[in-house]
């Protein structure tokens, strides 16, 4: 989404700017200047009720205008007569590259890096690889209880035995319909489960969105579960009992 609104918007001020000077009256500075706000307003009014973010609206807003810049200057230039100066052109030249790399550095924040490159760049030694940023966490007594309570968690869903069958994950769209069938060892139904699903972007600590399962009949909880975005994302599901995790898993989904 990000980096169609991105190439898309800046298309549009080439378009708006090309419009422009049919109209012969007009003058260069408000060509410019309307082929730069208005696909900025357009973007503004496609992110009501899904903010991207400061970030990525930061990055559009100086895409769009650097462009419309970079057109006025260049026909100024070809208005004065004589051939282009070099340092125009290098303007030029930087500021497209700099278009063409953010949109690579929007892309790699929201989706990660192309699986290939991945495991070239990250290795794996076979399995999947996150390349979001995992953040910073402090070396000392709070990052060791944290691992010691991860592994306990783990040995104790070990010897609980709990069979968990997850379907629609890899649904398509921005809408997931999420069913979860939830079995005992011996393959009866859990019917006293809390099933809650969490969304974050990969190394994110803070989840983008939760969504608490509704149980449909004995052992199978159901739900629809929204996604803010395109992208690369992380479903982390988890299953209480009693108010103690019985059962966690981490679950990719790709946007486009």
């Amino acid at each position: 989404m990000t980096l169609v609104t991105l190439f898309g918007g800046l298309v549009g001020v080439l378009v708006l700017y090309g419009l422009g000077g049919l109209v012969r009256s007009m003058p260069l500075m408000l060509r410019a200047a309307l082929a730069g706000l208005i696909p900025l307003a357009a973007y503004f009014i496609l992110t009501i009720g899904r903010w991207p973010g400061l970030d990525v609206a930061a990055i559009h807003i100086s895409v769009f205008l650097a462009a419309a810049l970079v057109l006025f200057a260049s026909s100024q230039l070809r208005r004065r007569g004589g051939r282009m100066h070099w340092v125009p052109k290098l303007l030029i030249s930087f500021f497209v590259g700099l278009a063409v790399l953010n949109g690579i550095l929007l892309y790699i924040a929201t989706s990660g890096l192309p699986e290939p490159l991945g495991r070239w760049w990250l290795g794996g030694d076979g399995g999947r690889v996150y390349s979001g940023f995992s953040g910073v966490v402090a070396h000392g007594r709070g990052a060791a209880k944290a691992v010691s309570s991860e592994l306990s968690e783990a040995h104790r869903e070990g010897l609980l035995g709990w069979q968990v069958e997850t379907k629609g994950l890899d649904a398509t769209g921005t809408t997931l319909p999420i069913r979860i069938r939830v079995r005992d060892r011996t393959g009866l139904p859990v019917g006293d489960a809390q099933a809650v699903l969490e969304v974050r972007r990969p190394g994110a600590l803070v989840p983008e969105r939760t969504l608490t399962l509704a149980r449909t009949e004995s052992g199978v909880y159901q739900g629809a579960l929204v996604l803010p975005a395109g992208g690369r994302w992380l479903v982390e599901i988890r299953l209480r009992q009693n108010a103690a995790v019985r059962y966690h898993s981490t679950h990719e989904v790709n946007l486009p």
